[in-house]
């Protein structure tokens, strides 16, 4: 359990610093980093996924608070989007962490493989959103709202790939669509954890220091550093060459990938 705690440290302040720089939220990182440290510690394969998943997202319910305070200060949060979003991100979430614990771990981690080859490709060769001039009614606000918490909720994710592009489409600047995706992710993060951690919840098999499938030393040492490396890696964005340094990073993401397909 220390050894974990420790480890998540570190891991935690390298998910902060990535998210950061990247502008990506920290479970495309976290998610692998804790699956190759659970299997490690032998723990129930069975769970290793769903704990994973479960772990990234209750990490997003406390790093999500700078990000978005950060945002609205900056002006870049229209709060009338966010609200008509939120009541459907948090049935997806619910509906999301359900699948989760329905399927296998080995099917969720394909999936998750799958979403972090999409995202290489994505900025391996610099796929920005392109903008629309899509009419978003409160009725595709709602189903859309819904897909993006299910699919988020299922990967312990914050939701940022799928929401901003959406956005863009329909008309929201950039700077925008980033702004409520980043507000957007904490209903994502609130209404994953609470059902991850009801539906494991007296499930045998689940090592101590698990609420559910929310493992607490890995939680507790990932948010210790997370929150003060990701405004740091945001810093460093604006010095860095981007697009060299995504391409860069995308090799890392399909090193992942394939980790993640081979076990």
């Amino acid at each position: 359990m220390l050894e974990i705690f420790i480890l998540s440290i570190f891991a935690g302040a390298v998910g902060g610093l990535i998210a950061g720089l990247f502008g990506i939220g920290g479970g495309l990182i976290l998610v692998p980093i804790l699956v190759l440290l659970f299997k490690a510690h032998e723990f129930s394969p069975d769970y290793i996924m769903q704990m994973a998943v479960a772990t990234s997202l209750a990490t997003i319910v406390l790093t999500s608070f700078s990000a978005i305070l950060a945002h609205h200060r900056l002006g870049s949060v229209l709060w009338s989007k966010v609200y008509r979003l939120a009541p459907g991100i948090i049935i997806g979430s619910v509906v999301g962490a359900a699948i989760a614990d329905m399927i296998s771990a080995d099917s969720l981690r394909i999936l998750f493989a799958i979403f972090l080859l999409c995202v290489g490709l994505q900025m391996a060769f610099q796929i920005k959103p392109k903008a629309g001039a899509m009419q978003q009614s409160r009725a595709l606000d709602a189903a859309v709202a819904v897909v993006i918490g299910a699919f988020s909720s299922l990967l312990g994710i914050g939701g940022g790939t799928m929401t901003v592009p959406y956005l863009v489409h329909g008309q929201y600047s950039v700077r925008n669509a980033v702004g409520i995706a980043s507000a957007c992710g904490l209903p994502i993060a609130i209404g994953g954890t609470l059902s991850y951690m009801l539906l494991g919840y007296g499930k045998s098999g689940l090592p101590a220091g698990s609420w559910g499938y929310v493992y607490l030393p890995a939680f507790a040492g990932i948010v210790l550093l997370s929150m003060y490396t990701a405004p740091l890696g945001a810093k460093l964005a604006n010095k860095l060459p981007e697009r060299t340094m995504k391409r860069y990073f995308s090799l890392l993401i399909f090193v992942m990938a394939a980790k993640l397909l081979s076990e």
